[in-house]
């Protein structure tokens, strides 16, 4: 098989996927899972959303800025992020309740079943069932949201790019009132994390949205992009000179990042000129 993944407009990525280890059409999503050139893969709808070599810088891009900015870490909600991996990365920074929300069960259950990242299959069924740390709620993250009153010390919000001229449900979730809502339900010093689209020029139309929003919902927005994958992230926080409180905080997080140091994540915390501009 293979997935031709769009990039913009008249431009294509073809990933060539020798062996399918899942193919499904589940109620909000083509979901395939094979083996391509970085390992085994996830697609969502023809997009790569993560690869086995690759996806610890991803998901470790997405968490550790939040996790060094935030007061605390002890309750955290994660919106999206199918494979689970942001959930147990938490538990290890010391969280104590991660509430997993994701809309769709189907893709949930296969990332268990054939991914060697992320949940495993009993790990998923224990949290299913609410034992331990991490407790998964099959839910529409709007809904979740707008019913809850918190606190969180983190709100995650991880879900494919934005996509433009459609009704795609995930869309509402990028919008700054669902932004707004995210912050309500943040405890004092808490901090929402989201992935924000590519920092590449000729791609970046969700980045720069997305920043904008940021900047409109939060005193001191942190941008941080990965300096070893194509995506970049944005940290909403009231903490005060938000470069040196992380980098403080990262030789004691409970957590230890293998694909960020301080250098790393000093360089990445630079917004490109497009959006500093």
């Amino acid at each position: 098989m293979d997935i031709e993944e769009p990039l913009g407009e008249g431009l294509t990525r073809v990933w060539s996927v020798p062996e399918v280890l899942a193919d499904a059409r589940t109620a909000y999503q083509h979901v395939v899972i094979g083996r391509t050139a970085q390992g085994v893969s996830l697609f969502c709808d023809d997009e790569r959303q993560s690869t086995e070599f690759s996806q610890l810088v991803y998901h470790e891009a997405l968490l550790v800025p939040a996790l060094l900015l935030a007061e605390r870490v002890d309750r955290v909600l994660v919106i999206g992020s199918s494979e689970g991996v942001v959930c147990r990365i938490a538990v290890a920074a010391g969280a104590s309740v991660v509430d997993h929300v994701d809309i769709d069960a189907e893709a949930v259950r296969l990332c268990a079943e054939h991914l060697p990242y992320g949940y495993s299959p009993d790990e998923l069924a224990a949290a299913e069932r609410g034992e331990g740390a991490i407790r998964v709620h099959y839910a529409d993250g709007w809904e979740f949201v707008r019913s809850r009153t918190g606190p969180y010390d983190i709100v995650l919000v991880d879900l494919p790019d934005e996509r433009d001229g459609t009704d795609a449900q995930h869309n509402r979730l990028y919008g700054t009132e669902f932004l707004q809502r995210c912050r309500a339900l943040l405890a004092p010093g808490g901090v929402v994390a989201g992935q924000g689209g590519c920092p590449t020029l000729w791609r970046h139309s969700t980045l720069v949205r997305c920043w904008r929003r940021f900047t409109e919902t939060f005193r001191i927005p942190v941008y941080f992009g990965s300096d070893e994958h194509e995506w970049a992230f944005f940290f909403g926080s009231d903490a005060d000179s938000p470069e040196e409180t992380m980098a403080r905080r990262l030789p004691t997080l409970g957590y230890r990042p293998e694909t960020i140091d301080e250098l790393s994540l000093r360089g990445s915390l630079v917004p490109p000129i497009s959006l500093r501009r």
